[in-house]
C-alpha cells in the first residue's frame, strides 16, 4: 500500500495538500489544512465548517478564498449527518444532507469536511468518476464504503482509493458502544483503560476496502494524521474546532 507524505502547495494564501504519484490523469484531488483563511480563536485559519460556532462571515470568506485557490470553482459541500446517503454534485442545494458526493467529469468541484473522521475517495479512472465519503465510525458501521464502491462502478478497471488525514489509532479512544457497532471494529481495537479502547479507523477502512475488492496496492494513504490539531483540525484535540476538507474536481 502506498503510504505517501502529502505535498503542500500554497496558492492565493491557501495551502492545498496533494497526493504525489496518484496515477489518475485529469483529477485534481487535494486536502485543505488550517493554513490560510480568516477565522480566529479555536477556528483559526481556513475553517470550512458552517455548523461549529464560527462566524458565518468568516466561513463564507474562507470559502471564497478556497474557491479561488482551487481552480476558481465554487466548492460544493453537503450537511454531513453520519449516514450513508451519497449524492451527485448536481443534486446539492443548501439543505442537502448526505455523507458522500459523486464527482464526474464535467461536474463542478466538491468537498467532504472532516476533523478526525476519515476523508475517503474512491476513483474510477476509466469512467472519470470520483466518489468522496465521510467515513466516521457511524458511517463505517453502516457500510458506507460498500455503497461508495458500488457507485464507483465496475467496468474492469481497478478502482483506486485515497485516504486523507484522519485520527490515528493511538489517539482515538472510544467506548464499548462503538466497538460493538460493527464486527470489524474489534479487529482494529486495543484495550486502553477501564472499558475504553483505542480504535484504528484507518485500519477499519483498509479492511472494508479489501472486502469490496480495493486492495492495498490500489490504496493511497496519507502519512499525515489529525492528532494534535496543529496542521489539520481535530475535534479530539480541541472543542470547538473547525473543519478541513478533501476536495475533488476533474480538469476539462
Amino acid at each position: 500500500m502506498p503510504v505517501v507524505s502529502l505535498v503542500p502547495d500554497t496558492s492565493r494564501g491557501v495551502t492545498l495538500w496533494r497526493f504525489p504519484g496518484l496515477p489518475v490523469a485529469g483529477l485534481d484531488l487535494a486536502v485543505t489544512s488550517r493554513a490560510g483563511g480568516v477565522s480566529t480563536g479555536p477556528y483559526a485559519g481556513l475553517n470550512l465548517g458552517t455548523h461549529v460556532g464560527d462566524s458565518p462571515t468568516a466561513v463564507a470568506l474562507n470559502g471564497l478564498m478556497l474557491s479561488s485557490a482551487f481552480g476558481g470553482d465554487r466548492v460544493s459541500f453537503v450537511h454531513q449527518v453520519h449516514g450513508t446517503d451519497i449524492v451527485r454534485v448536481s443534486e446539492i442545494n443548501d439543505d442537502t444532507a448526505a455523507d458522500g458526493i459523486i464527482v464526474d467529469s464535467g461536474d463542478p468541484a466538491a468537498g467532504i469536511r472532516v476533523a478526525d473522521c476519515v476523508p475517503l475517495a474512491l476513483i474510477n479512472p476509466h469512467t472519470r468518476r470520483c466518489v468522496m465519503v465521510h467515513a466516521g465510525w457511524r458511517g463505517l458501521a453502516l457500510n458506507i464504503i460498500d455503497k461508495a464502491r458500488a457507485i464507483a462502478g465496475d467496468d474492469g478497471a481497478p478502482v483506486l482509493a485515497v485516504v486523507g488525514p484522519s485520527i490515528s489509532g493511538a489517539t482515538y479512544q472510544v467506548g464499548p458502544e462503538v466497538i460493538d457497532a460493527h464486527s470489524d471494529f474489534a479487529k482494529h481495537a486495543v484495550h486502553d483503560i477501564g472499558d475504553r479502547s483505542l480504535l484504528d479507523l484507518r485500519g477499519v477502512v483498509r479492511t472494508q476496502l479489501a472486502r469490496v475488492g480495493v486492495d492495498d496496492a490500489h490504496t493511497w494513504m496519507s502519512r499525515e494524521v489529525t492528532d494534535g490539531g496543529d496542521t489539520f483540525f481535530s475535534d479530539r484535540a480541541a472543542r470547538p474546532c473547525g473543519r478541513f476538507a478533501l476536495l475533488a474536481r476533474w480538469e476539462s
